[in-house]
């Protein structure tokens, strides 16, 4: 984020509004704003050059796609060099299935979160794709019944 950018209460209107619905025109939110579609644009902008704003996406339902496995996947890795950690991670980045990564604390170097058609394919991803990274030494697999929720922060 832009060290100097500060969030004023129009800009956060218009993220709830996105947040809400990101196909909103911004003439839209101008009415509702009561400030021109022009100077939506012109918020919205600067929100994404301070990068408060990361972007805009449709998101896919993966059971509609046959995605019908979703697993949580805790990877240690023994890790002597950073160059080892960024070779593994790297390697990781590649496979399709992984939908997000974070580097966590606690038992566990990173923590994937993987769709997979079913949980035959799940198997042979972690044995196959994930264990056969040489730097990955230990996963546990905690697989999602359902999701519960999902959701944005506030822009509040």
């Amino acid at each position: 984020m832009a060290t100097n950018f500060k969030i004023d209460q129009l800009d956060r209107r218009i993220l709830s509004m996105l947040i809400k619905n990101a196909r909103v025109p911004f003439v839209e939110i101008g009415r509702v704003c009561k400030v021109s579609g022009a100077a939506i644009h012109q918020r919205v902008q600067q929100l994404v050059d301070a990068k408060i704003i990361r972007g805009s996406q449709f998101n896919l339902s993966p059971k509609a796609l046959g995605y019908h496995t979703c697993a949580f996947i805790g990877i240690q890795l023994n890790l002597i060099t950073r160059t080892s950690h960024d070779e593994a991670f790297a390697k990781l980045m590649k496979i399709p299935e992984i939908v997000e990564c974070h580097h966590i604390s606690g038992k566990y170097s990173l923590l994937v979160k993987v769709y997979t058609k079913d949980n035959e394919q799940l198997k042979q991803l972690i044995i196959e794709k994930i264990q056969s990274i040489p730097e990955v030494t230990f996963t546990e697999t905690y697989v999602s019944l359902e999701e519960g929720f999902e959701r944005q922060v506030s822009a509040e």
